[in-house]
């Protein structure tokens, strides 16, 4: 029997100016898939993936997450909703450098209203997860590539989202380091039961992909 599709994207249409960057998607993501969409920098990979997340709005087209139609949110509630339910993991990881990795890793979970214990015993066991015991107390600064990529995930990880979106997660780090992100996005689903889409125009990930779908101006290839 099949999965519960997750997400259903449907003609999803985005110009800038005069530039039509999406030009009709159409997606289905099944619960506990992971989906890795290549494409050559500039295909639109990124300009999807923010509106899959919500942090962007398209022209036209719908976006459902487990039934529920995300355009027809407000801006209020689309925060909430972002917050609570879709995780991300960026290519320069966004971490506050003036935080810690354990404070870092807390940040969505305070803004989500997650009691201070809670947040900082759930960030801890994440963190214990992928062996970051001994970095809590350190700032970015002081973590290496692979360390706060780590650190990034585990972040994206603590509200319980059902979804993680990562754009280019592995494009910033060695071949090492690519390696493990690869196996930890694994094991993230494998241990958390989560939906992860990737962009990336870095064909290694096929390797953990369930699925491989590619973009070319504007449109995902059949």
């Amino acid at each position: 029997m099949k999965n519960k599709e997750m997400i259903v994207a449907r003609n999803i249409v985005k110009s800038f100016g005069s530039l039509q960057v999406l030009k009709g998607i159409d997606l289905k993501v099944e619960k506990g898939e992971i989906v890795c969409i290549i494409g050559e920098s500039g295909a639109g990979k990124t300009t999807f993936l923010q509106i899959l997340g919500t942090l962007d709005r398209p022209d036209s087209g719908e976006i459902f997450y487990n039934d529920i139609n995300a355009m027809n949110l407000k801006e209020k509630q689309l925060s909430k909703f972002r917050n609570k339910n879709i995780g991300f993991v960026f290519q320069f990881h966004h971490l506050l450098p003036e935080f810690t990795a354990h404070e870092n890793v807390c940040i969505p979970a305070f803004i989500a209203g997650m009691s201070r214990s809670v947040a900082e015993k759930k960030a801890k066991d994440i963190l214990h997860f992928f062996n970051l015991d001994d970095r809590l107390d350190h700032k970015p600064s002081e973590l290496s590539g692979g360390e706060q990529q780590r650190v990034a995930v585990a972040r994206a990880l603590i509200n319980d989202p059902g979804l993680i979106l990562a754009d280019e997660p592995s494009g910033n780090l060695d071949s090492r380091n690519k390696k493990e992100l690869h196996q930890l996005l694994l094991s993230t689903r494998d241990k958390f039961d989560q939906t992860i889409v990737i962009v990336t125009h870095d064909r290694e990930v096929e390797k953990i992909s369930d699925r491989i779908l590619t973009m070319k101006d504007g449109v995902i290839l059949r």
